[in-house]
């Protein structure tokens, strides 16, 4: 037998609120949910740590030869 599938995915949280999944919106529950995650990305709330690059590679970049 199989599954009838249902709106909400069963075992799946909301990225943003951690309600049940609505299908029709994967990964999120909602259109709000998944509106206020495109707002992060456009705010560019959503940032990579980085790391200083290491003096030899500045010293590269003042280099007028590269």
């Amino acid at each position: 037998m199989t599954a009838k599938n249902t709106a909400k995915t069963a075992g799946s949280r909301c990225a943003v609120c951690d309600k049940p999944v609505d299908e029709k919106y994967k990964p999120f529950c909602s259109k709000r949910c998944a509106d206020r995650d495109l707002g992060k990305w456009l705010n560019e709330s959503y940032a990579i740590p980085a790391a200083e690059p290491p003096e030899y590679l500045e010293d590269l970049e003042d280099e007028e030869e590269f």
